[in-house]
């Protein structure tokens, strides 16, 4: 060891972190327990710690980072320090006994790297591209089916059990944009499949104390066996279904039809891929479907909480489709910064956690030391719901993602200027204090299908129908989380004339 690698090492070792005294074998796990919101917790503590503490959960030294500045120095500048995931079980069961077969959930690697380089193009489709056309067309495809169920399934004054309706349409979407086939609703298998996934996005976004105290794993034999249930049923679906037929078809001479082709042809191409890590490639993006659907079924919650909002969303649909006489397509959301707009307000209100960090070699963090093995907790809710940052951060508002749009006003013919017209809004920019898919190289790389197919069920919803519950105490909604359970509550569609 080097004298300057001496200085360093004793720097990052005598510079810790201030935090409470942990007890033995729970560590701080008590005081976190006090929070209905843990993120909300974690910014609680900051006023007594300051913005950058560390906490022991069970045995395990963690960091709590809490500012703008902080998240920015370990996701941005010092990323490649921080590129690992949590060891938890539930991980590993959810993935084949292996994490690190999940893009979200696996430790940074040149497998890592080259799985997300080889699904950039179809997974994070850019406008003006033939993916981007391409995802507006089976989005609004499906969108001919839902409206054609929805018109069977709803009775006038009847609540309704909208979320696996709108979840199978999501499926179908993601589906047709990577696999190119859709199935059937009343399909028992894709709906085995659909609730699956759901199940699945909730467990994601819950913590359990057998995260951080392991010898509670006979506690959770029957919850672990379950969640392994639902990930082999998917994995079988995916197989039977999809890959298995496909794969005794594949031309590497031919273009590329879909993203399951590409990934096929890896296997051909590039000796370093795994079938296994292709299989579950395609699993964690299909997967993806359901961040989608838990996103327009809270949207679709605080529009019926707040009907304005859904009033305002419809005058901006029926002006872009004259009215209905066509769906609302991805070339819309330019034109349609009110429902751009709520959706960010869903991301920012719910505020879902970004996936812990691990440090994978020892560093430091503003002057502190971080071991490696060290979880960083990157505290978005506090940027979301912090009254630095946001007027009233507790209301659901969507108006804060606009301004008013800048134009160039010229003259008319009679000499009138513009100034009677309208006001026009455009969506908010340089609010880098939003992150809600996270910065840096782990940033969600699917973050573009979250958007655009979660436009055009949400548009196309409120185009033709209006959102209302039966009774609002039914709606409950877990702070700090963009996941509904999978049976939460149902709401009232009433076709709009």
């Amino acid at each position: 060891m080097s004298f300057r690698d001496l200085c360093n090492y004793i720097v990052i070792d005598s510079d810790v972190a201030p935090g409470p005294n942990p007890w033995p074998i729970i560590g701080n796990l008590d005081i976190i327990g006090r929070f209905e919101n843990p993120f909300q917790g974690f910014g609680t503590l900051a006023e007594q710690y300051g913005d950058i503490y560390s906490l022991t959960l069970g045995h395990t030294r963690c960091l709590i980072v809490n500012n703008l500045d902080l998240i920015r120095e370990v996701l941005n500048k010092n990323g490649k320090f921080f590129g690992g995931r949590p060891n938890f079980l539930r991980y590993d069961k959810l993935f084949g006994g292996d994490r690190n077969n999940s893009l979200a959930l696996c430790n940074w690697s040149q497998l890592q790297q080259k799985r997300r380089n080889l699904a950039r193009r179809h997974c994070s489709p850019k406008e003006s591209t033939s993916y981007f056309t391409k995802m507006s067309t089976v989005g609004c495809i499906e969108i001919d089916h839902l409206m054609e169920r929805l018109k069977n399934e709803i009775v006038p004054g009847q609540p309704i059990d909208v979320k696996p309706i709108i979840n199978a349409a999501c499926a179908n979407m993601f589906y047709q944009y990577m696999c190119s086939m859709r199935f059937d609703y009343d399909d028992v298998e894709f709906k085995q499949f659909v609730r699956f996934f759901d199940e699945i996005f909730w467990e994601i976004n819950q913590g359990h104390p057998l995260d951080f105290l392991p010898w509670l794993l006979p506690f959770y034999t029957g919850h672990l066996n379950r969640i392994s249930y639902w990930s082999k049923t998917i994995r079988k679906f995916i197989l039977d279904r999809v890959v298995n037929e496909r794969e005794l078809n594949v031309d590497p001479d031919e273009p590329d039809t879909d993203f399951t082709d590409v990934l096929l042809k890896s296997l051909v191409e590039n000796k370093n891929m795994s079938r296994n890590t292709i299989i579950f490639m395609l699993e964690d993006f299909l997967g993806g479907h359901s961040a989608v659907g838990n996103l327009v079924m809270l949207a679709l919650a605080y529009i019926a909480q707040n009907p304005n909002i859904g009033t305002k969303i419809q005058y901006e649909v029926d002006i872009i489709s004259n009215n209905g006489e066509r769906s609302i397509n991805l070339s819309d959301m330019s034109e349609m910064p009110y429902t751009m707009a709520t959706i960010f307000e869903v991301l920012r209100y719910s505020s879902s956690p970004i996936v812990p960090h691990v440090a994978t070699e020892d560093t430091a963090i503003s002057g502190f030391g971080v071991t490696t093995g060290t979880i960083v907790f990157i505290n978005n809710y506090i940027l979301n719901k912090g009254p630095q940052y946001w007027s009233n951060p507790d209301q659901f508002y969507p108006d804060r993602f606009l301004e008013e749009k800048s134009t160039v006003k010229n003259m008319k013919e009679d000499n009138r200027s513009s100034e009677n017209e309208p006001t026009k809004f455009q969506l908010r920019k340089n609010l880098s204090h939003f992150l809600p898919f996270s910065i840096g190289k782990r940033t969600c790389i699917g973050q573009n299908l979250v958007r655009a197919f979660g436009f055009i069920l949400l548009a196309n919803i409120l185009m033709r129908y209006n959102i209302k519950s039966h009774d609002l105490s039914t709606i409950k909604i877990k702070p700090a989380s963009l996941a509904l359970p999978a049976d939460c509550f149902s709401l009232l569609l009433s076709p709009r004339i």
